[in-house]
């Protein structure tokens, strides 16, 4: 048996759990997942007279009670005579904090106020979100500096909470109002939310013409939607090709022609329609678009398109030839722009429908870089960059360009990973642990929801705060 298959052999004995927990390597927390909500109370603090979060929170039949500010002061002692820290009680499920007015540095006291009891006044996989004004949008540099300083309490309060619990911040442009920012908040309350943590985005309000909603079933949201996924045969992208078909939508499972076999069998079990590709072929995006005016329709359209298919060829830099480094940002990268290009020609049929979804895959790689991986962080950064780049080109059609940046996420190819050096990816997080493919796949669902217009030109990671270009 070779040592590492022997080191995850023991350690997943008795004694072998009991030696890592006397040596603080405790067992991860179980995380709430799907669209589970806290079983606790959700507690509403706004501050200073905001009330979009309380409007959001109704429009989405959530009941709320208010957070005490003052519940921080009522200092009490232990048998000891010491300070006890207060922690709400009832234990809340979710804390929202509704920060929206907060301009000056003396303000940012209210928000410790609501912020503290909660750090031991959750339940197991509760829930802080705080939502405020995005910087750009206000007018003093103090206001600037207290958007942005919000930011960094929000990274640290994801760090101190435990349990599973997470933090995230939501920056509100001007406009936007709780029609705009209600998916964000069921996507931050609800389990589907549960490896995204320290982590900060905007929301603004749709754009002109964003009529997604119409129609749309919050308990199926793609019902009568078609959702095309690239690399859908396997790991993350099955997990992506899954929750949208739960969700309601039709799938077209899109893979290499090696993988025939395995996407045959996710496309049939989904009731979708599958199609073998070369994606960095010339003629992808007609052939994508092809494939659903013959199949599924010649007046259909496509509603959101992730591309998800990607490829790794890891070496150091010294070691990197051409052939290795331009088949990374070929298919990561260069592949998707060539077939957004085409797709998003309205008159085209089986093209992109005009308030339709694209979503990229970046990485944590592209965030922070990572040893032996320079061409795949600069195909995955450059995901990135194309996202913002779309979403100032696209601003005047209503269509929006996303992107999330997945972390260490459990899949047959970390599994290969030798088991300590795993173990330290899986742990180097808040949340202890690494994700499922279903997590990636949640968060790309809630950026292609009807009700997410408002989204637009974010990029989210999915890694329970990673410190990896944390």
């Amino acid at each position: 048996m070779a040592g590492t298959s022997f080191l995850e052999t023991l350690y997943n004995t008795g004694p072998g759990r009991a030696v890592a927990r006397k040596a603080g390597l405790t067992d991860p927390p179980k995380l709430r997942r799907g669209y589970d909500r806290p079983e606790g109370p959700v507690a509403l603090a706004s501050l200073l007279g905001g009330g979009i979060g309380a409007e959001a929170l109704t429009q989405l039949g959530v009941d709320t009670i208010e957070a005490l500010v003052d519940v921080a002061d009522n200092r009490s002692k232990d048998e000891r005579g010491r300070d006890v820290p207060p922690a709400y009680s009832p234990r809340l499920g979710a804390l929202v904090v509704d920060a929206t007015g907060l301009r000056e540095i003396g303000q940012l006291e209210l928000l410790r106020q609501v912020l503290r009891p909660a750090m031991k006044g959750l339940e197991r996989s509760g829930r802080v979100i705080i939502l405020t004004a995005d910087a750009s949008t206000v007018d003093s540099p103090e206001a600037k500096a207290v958007a942005q300083g919000i930011d960094g309490i929000n990274r640290t309060v994801g760090k101190e909470l435990r349990g599973g619990s997470t933090s995230n911040l939501v920056y509100l442009t001007d406009g936007a109002g709780a029609e705009d920012l209600s998916s964000t908040l069921a996507f931050l309350l609800e389990g589907r939310s549960a490896f995204v943590d320290g982590q900060a985005w905007r929301v603004a309000p749709r754009k002109d013409g964003d009529d997604g909603t119409a129609g749309s079933n919050r308990n199926a949201p793609f019902a009568g939607r078609i959702v095309v996924v690239t690399g859908a045969a396997r790991g993350i992208g099955a997990a992506i090709a899954r929750t949208f078909a739960r969700d309601g939508a039709t799938v077209v499972a899109i893979d290499v022609p090696q993988a025939g076999e395995n996407l045959s069998a996710v496309a049939n079990e989904l009731g979708g329609s599958a199609l073998q590709l070369d994606i960095t072929g010339p003629d992808a995006g007609n052939r994508i678009a092809s494939h659903v005016a013959a199949v599924h329709g010649a007046d259909k359209k496509i509603w959101a398109i992730v591309h998800n298919a990607g490829i790794t060829r890891d070496k150091m830099l010294a070691n990197l030839d051409e052939k290795l480094w331009g088949s990374v940002l070929e298919v990561n990268l260069a592949a998707q722009i060539r077939i957004n290009a085409v797709l998003l020609d309205e008159n085209l049929p089986g093209g992109l429908d005009r308030t339709a979804r694209i979503v990229g895959i970046a990485s944590t790689s592209g965030v922070a870089g990572n040893k032996g991986q320079t061409n795949y962080a600069a195909s995955k950064a450059g995901v990135m960059g194309l996202v913002w780049a779309m979403a100032d080109e696209l601003s005047d059609r209503p269509v929006t360009v996303n992107a999330v940046a997945p972390g260490f996420i459990e899949t047959d190819m970390t599994a290969a990973i030798p088991f300590v050096s795993r173990e330290i990816f899986r742990r180097t997080n808040s949340l202890q642990q690494g994700g499922q493919p279903v997590d990636v796949a949640e968060t790309i669902a809630y950026l292609c929801d009807p009700a997410s217009g408002g989204v637009d030109g974010q990029v989210i990671r999915v890694c329970g705060q990673n410190l990896v270009g944390a």
